[in-house]
């Protein structure tokens, strides 16, 4: 038996969720935060600047359901959980951290088109 073919543009492939998900502000954010290191929450929370506790935590509970995030929590005093990429999240890697350095790279451009744009499109 084969796979079924899929086809991301149509409204009922499971694509489109999982395209959803790792496309998402924040999940970008966590997942380029987390590339080639392992960092505990707090960590976390201080690399990615603005995002809220209750944010942060939804994020990566649905990278660990979705198999992107691995977690691992130790029996210890005061507890101690620590987040990494799994294989899967890994796989992701080099599609997020060169969707960062574009946005590093081109941040000047789009600054001065959305200038351009609400400058023809104001009242």
């Amino acid at each position: 038996m084969t796979a079924p073919s899929l086809n991301v543009l149509s409204q009922h492939c499971p694509s489109h969720r999982v395209l959803e998900m790792v496309t998402g502000k924040w999940s970008v954010l966590v997942l380029y935060a987390l590339r080639g290191r392992t960092l505990r929450y707090s960590e976390l929370e201080g690399t990615i600047g603005g995002i809220s506790q209750k944010m942060l935590t939804q994020t990566l509970r649905e990278l660990e359901r979705n198999g992107l995030v691995e977690r691992t929590a130790y029996p210890v005093v005061p507890p101690r959980t620590e987040y990494r990429l799994s294989p899967l999240g890994e796989s992701l890697n080099r599609i997020v951290t060169d969707l960062g350095l574009w946005a590093q790279d081109h941040m000047p451009a789009v600054l001065a088109a959305r200038q351009d744009y609400d400058r023809r499109h104001s009242k």
